[in-house]
């Protein structure tokens, strides 16, 4: 169990800030209607809430952010499977594009958002008002949570609410992605003297320090131009504009420029084992630079839901766990992979202590049972393989008594039928075959279908939804799929081929395969750039972003037709709307 907290003060008194911070933060309660003078003056536990809103489901719920990220790319889709997930085709809208101002995942997003702004502005007019020794690092590093909230706000609705944290009649203002990307990028430059150098005053991957700031600025630069030109038709994006005033360069060249301080500084390093990334022991991760730290603490523990939403509801990784059959990947995302089925990022099998390997083939006859679930009653653990798991699946089949069927004393592995349509065989087919090809519906005897995402490690101890796992924000993979990406733009193709290469190659695949490691490419364009951004971060809550970068967005797909300009906005919920303080954005009404 991680230990780790965010700052030295008692977890009693942390969490009580937290609970305080919950009953009163709503946007439509503090930002647009009250003051924030009202809010805690204990400027740790104000801190420590503003940090909490990353991890409690903002960035960590299949249902937040990561539903407007990924489920409406080629990545990922949530279709409606018989009787499930049909909940009023909120999920189907995201990737359909049928989405409207009351969609609740849309409005469900905004407050968490925006509720990340307020804590955030309450963080930093707490800290201000102290005199705590810590006073210049915290007041940064809540201004940095206020730009990363504000920005993704900004990168999903075009617009964000602000108010002045230091004046208790300040009025609200409605910033624009357009005209707010150049301040938020200085804000954060003129944060970094500021914040911690990571491991420096007791930082962790977890806390916003100056290398978690070169990753965010990289960030922003790379997107800086679809921010200042959201609705171009053509998706004609001008990436080399001059840097923001006072920055030399271009943007691609400010995105080298950060991309290669955490690259050459040594402090972080690719993992061979590339999905040793999101696995539940995670803590001390190579690659993390700044990451939500989880941890099954019984207060609130750490989300499982990015291991627990694409599993099957007979898959069980034991007697007392299962998946639940929702989210899969598109035809289109799964045949980039055609020729890369080596790579080490696509797939990895599991190998037990005693040197069985689970195949997942049908050849599979038992594996061992002396893998212990943590703080279980002696529940054998049953590990499925990781990454993108297609075609028929096995493993061990839950009995009426409620445990594992057992032979020899091991896990029986057997081949595995669909939960809710007894007779249909547990086949995730990489094609999706709607009735309606325009709409996301499965009949029941369909559930089957889909490529499922096994890439974040499901932890089994404790029920299906918590999880030890640190969920990464930006990681070292991907701060070099960032600079590959900005050298392409400046016609450097061969340092870019470099980067990605030293992503492929750097990972292995499993001693069942002999550690080989990925396959270099000797050639590249914007279509295989684009996949190879896909294989290093696949759901990683980055698709959107790059589909929109690479003009891939508005593209009909899988359950969805051609899109226009205007979608690359999510409108403002209408709820909010309705205060007459926000105009709706483009193309909705």
């Amino acid at each position: 169990m991680k230990t780790k907290t965010f700052f030295s003060i008692k977890i009693i008194t942390l969490f009580s800030f937290i609970f305080l911070l919950n009953s009163c933060t709503d946007l439509d309660e503090v930002v647009l209607d009250e003051n924030l003078g009202n809010a805690t003056s204990d400027p740790a536990g104000s801190l420590a809430a503003a940090y909490d809103r990353l991890g409690d489901g903002t960035f960590t719920d299949h249902g937040a952010v990561f539903a407007m990220q990924e489920y409406s790319t080629d990545e990922a889709i949530l279709p409606t499977r018989g009787s499930d997930w049909g909940d009023g085709g909120k999920w189907r809208d995201m990737h359909e594009f049928t989405w409207r101002s009351d969609n609740p995942v849309i409005v469900s997003n905004w407050d968490l958002l925006t509720n990340g702004i307020t804590r955030s502005l309450t963080a930093i007019q707490s800290v201000e008002n102290s005199t705590i020794p810590e006073k210049t690092l915290f007041l940064a590093e809540a201004k940095a949570l206020l730009a990363y909230y504000t920005y993704t706000t900004l990168d999903l609705y075009g617009q964000a609410p602000y108010r002045d944290p230091m004046n208790t009649k300040a009025p609200l203002q409605i910033l624009k992605a357009d005209t707010q990307i150049d301040q938020l990028i200085k804000d954060v430059e003129a944060l970094v003297p500021d914040l911690a150098d990571i491991g420096a005053q007791r930082t962790h991957h977890g806390r916003f320090t100056k290398q978690a700031a070169y990753a965010f600025l990289s960030t922003m630069y790379l997107n800086r131009a679809v921010f200042k030109d959201r609705y171009n038709a053509a998706s004609n994006f001008n990436f080399t504009e001059a840097a923001v005033a006072g920055s030399t360069g271009t943007d691609m060249d400010r995105v080298i420029y950060y991309t290669s301080l955490l690259i050459d500084s040594g402090k972080y390093s690719l993992e061979s084992d590339y999905f040793k990334n999101f696995a539940r022991d995670n803590t001390n991760g190579k690659e993390l630079i700044f990451a939500i730290s989880q941890k099954i603490d019984y207060i609130r523990n750490g989300s499982n839901s990015f291991a627990y939403v694409s599993m099957e509801r007979n898959q069980r990784t034991s007697a007392a766990n299962r998946g639940t059959n929702a989210s899969c990947t598109t035809p289109e995302f799964y045949a980039t992979w055609d020729g890369n089925h080596d790579d080490p990022r696509f797939q990895q099998h599991y190998q037990y202590a005693d040197g069985t390997w689970f195949m997942n083939d049908g050849t599979d006859v038992s594996v061992p049972a002396t893998n212990i679930i943590p703080k279980s009653d002696n529940l054998p653990w049953f590990h499925f393989n990781r990454g993108i798991q297609a075609g028929l699946q096995y493993g061990p089949i839950l009995l009426p008594s409620g445990s594992l069927e057992m032979i020899g004393g091991r896990i029986k592995v057997s081949p595995l039928y669909m939960e809710k349509s007894t007779t249909t065989r547990m086949d995730f087919t990489p094609s999706l075959t709607f009735k309606n090809p325009a709409q996301a519906v499965f009949a029941q005897n369909e559930i089957n279908q889909g490529a499922r995402v096994f890439k974040y490690e499901f932890d089994a101890e404790e029920g299906n939804g918590s999880s030890n796992v640190d969920i990464p924000l930006f990681r070292l993979g991907g701060v070099y799929a960032m600079r590959a990406e900005a050298y392409f733009r400046k016609g450097s193709t061969g340092a870019a081929m470099d980067d990605l290469n030293k992503l492929r190659t750097s990972r292995k695949r499993e001693s069942l395969y002999g550690n080989a490691p990925g396959k270099v490419i000797l050639t590249l364009d914007s279509q295989q750039l684009y996949k190879e951004l896909g294989f290093e971060l696949y759901w990683e809550l980055q698709r959107r972003p790059q589909s929109i970068r690479f003009g891939k967005f508005d593209l009909p797909g899988t359950a969805k037709s051609a899109s226009e300009p205007t979608r690359r906005f999510f409108p403002i919920p209408q709820t909010v709307i309705d205060q007459k303080v926000f105009k709706q954005n483009l193309g909705y009404n």
